[in-house]
Formats: structure tokens, C-alpha cells, sequence
């Protein structure tokens, strides 16, 4: 019965939230845990902003530890939704980030450039202008 649910997206309720993840009853009554790492898909620092003790959530069950608990992740029920086919450009109309990294990359050559110069000035090997 247990390998049957390895896989599968299930409905649950959170039953308690730790710093390390959260805990969460399943229909049949099993409890798992789900980490901080499978709750969503950016770095978490407060899980507290994602799930509350009570909250309805569809886990998808990943597999079974040592201890004969489930492992459970929530980020993984939302995969299919988000991710398009293989290969498909997906640029948006709003070219903010490459505008963003361009500029990022002109200001760091830039301080490098004048880091490099006073370092120069620093150690005397500046050129001396006749």
C-alpha cells in the first residue's frame, strides 16, 4: 500500500510548521513531512509565509525515508503547470532583466577599472605624464 502512493498528488492539511519544513496529515490519516526545500521554488527563509498549521495543501509523495516516513513536497504539484515544452523560447515582451544585467555588468567593469587604477596609484606604478 505504501509503494502505491510513491508519486502520486494527494489533498492534506498541514498539522504542524517547523524552521525545517512542515508537517502534513494525508486523507488516509499517514503524516509526512514536507522539507523547506520542497515547499516552493525560491529560497525560503520564514516558511511561516508559505503554509500555517491547518492549511489545505495537494502534496506530491516522493518516497519513503528510513524511518518509514513519508517525504512529501509541495513545490513538485505545481511543476506541470509552469514548465512549457522542452526548447520554447519563453522571452517576454519585458526585457527589464537583460536590461538590468547589462547595466550591472557596465557598473562592475567600471569599478574594476578604478579599483585596478587606485592600486596602481597605491603601489607607484601609475604613469607619469610628462
Amino acid at each position: 500500500m505504501t509503494e502505491e502512493l510513491i508519486g502520486q498528488t494527494l489533498d492534506g492539511d498541514v498539522t504542524n510548521v517547523t524552521r525545517f519544513g512542515a508537517f502534513v496529515r494525508l486523507q488516509d490519516g499517514q503524516e509526512g513531512l514536507v522539507h523547506i526545500s520542497e515547499v516552493a521554488n525560491e529560497f525560503i527563509t520564514d516558511i511561516n509565509a508559505y503554509v500555517k498549521a491547518g492549511d489545505k495543501v495537494k502534496v506530491k509523495v516522493l518516497s519513503r525515508n528510513e524511518k518509514n516516513q513519508l517525504e512529501l513536497s509541495i513545490k513538485r504539484t505545481k511543476d506541470k503547470e509552469q514548465k512549457p515544452g522542452l526548447f520554447i523560447n519563453t522571452r517576454t515582451k519585458d526585457n527589464t532583466f537583460e536590461e538590468r544585467l547589462t547595466m550591472f555588468l557596465k557598473k562592475s567593469e567600471e569599478k574594476q577599472i578604478d579599483i585596478r587604477r587606485n592600486l596602481k596609484n597605491k603601489q607607484g606604478i601609475a604613469k607619469k605624464r610628462k
